[in-house]
């Protein structure tokens, strides 16, 4: 067996595909909460409870009514999208002339509401969702075993972050979108109804949020604790990349997971806490973040 760096070339290569994995919902879920503050200027708490939701959704969809990966796939981040709407419109509606505190204080209240009324549903014990049988199986490079759900969720991540890159930088509804931030009077003088455009941006960061928790379902255990347990990293991978930097959220999100695997291999000890030494050190250089813009 092959040794690289005193390590086995298969637990070093195992680890950082694991790496990946993580970077991959990371990245995603960074960049659900990059479209929302970013554009929205609303600090969302909220976004684990989202993710988790995605993933208990596709657990009782396809356990009580049989729907099959694909179209759960595609169906439950448009239904809890449209509850990220409802919750814009009804709650943060209210608050939107107020400081971004109050945005955090209750997407954070409301995270809460939610991870307790699902406990109380599901209790705190893992719900398992079984492997789609297109996936089942892996291929050996050689010098590891990849997984065919593994190389997925990675694809499947990368593309979805293209899409949306592409779509709020390249297209006219991005445009509309960053105008909406900057000048939301002037933008609604031509016509645009801006509101609108605010609840279907959160609503879309709370899609990108859910479509992660459809994808972690098969290989994570659903609790209604899965988002709260990550939440926090995911936090600490958007301050790294700058708050509300596209580019940013998925470049650190993909970067800080292949760092994790990576201190998993040479110390596992620190872990845990790499990333979170990671935004200190970049704090202390660069306040703003590795993307973000200098106030």
């Amino acid at each position: 067996m092959s040794i690289i760096f005193g390590v086995p070339m298969a637990v070093l290569f195992g680890q950082l595909l694991l790496g990946l994995i993580n970077g991959a919902f990371y990245a995603l879920l960074s960049l659900g909460l990059a479209v929302i503050f970013g554009l929205l200027k609303i600090i969302n708490f909220a976004h684990g409870a989202f993710y988790m939701l995605g993933a208990l959704c596709a657990v009782v969809l396809f356990n009580a009514f049989g729907v099959s990966y694909w179209l759960t796939l595609l169906l439950v981040p448009i239904l809890v999208g449209a509850l990220g709407v409802a919750v814009e419109y009804f709650l943060l509606r209210k608050i939107a002339n107020e400081e971004p505190i109050y945005s955090l204080l209750l997407t954070f209240g409301l995270a809460l509401v939610i991870q307790g009324v699902f406990t109380n549903i599901y209790g705190v014990s893992g719900l398992r969702y079984a492997m789609p049988e297109v996936f089942r199986g892996g291929v050996n490079l050689g010098f590891m075993f990849l997984p065919y759900y593994r190389a997925w969720i990675i694809v499947v991540a990368l593309l979805v972050c293209l899409a949306t890159w592409l779509m709020i930088e390249k297209t006219k509804l991005g445009a509309y979108l960053r105008a909406g931030t900057e000048n939301s009077p002037l933008l609604q003088a031509f016509g645009i109804n801006v509101p609108l455009l605010v609840s279907l941006t959160y609503g879309f960061g709370v899609m990108l949020a859910a479509f992660a928790g459809v994808l972690a379902a098969p290989i994570y255990s659903v609790t209604p604790v899965m988002g709260a347990n990550l939440l926090i990293i995911v936090f600490a991978v958007v301050v790294i990349g700058g708050m509300g930097s596209i580019v940013g959220a998925v470049i650190t999100g993909l970067a800080m997971g292949v760092i994790e695997g990576l201190t998993k291999v040479f110390y596992p000890e620190a872990s845990s806490t790499v990333i979170f030494l990671v935004m200190v050190l970049v704090l202390l250089v660069r306040p703003a973040g590795l993307f973000g813009k200098e106030a």
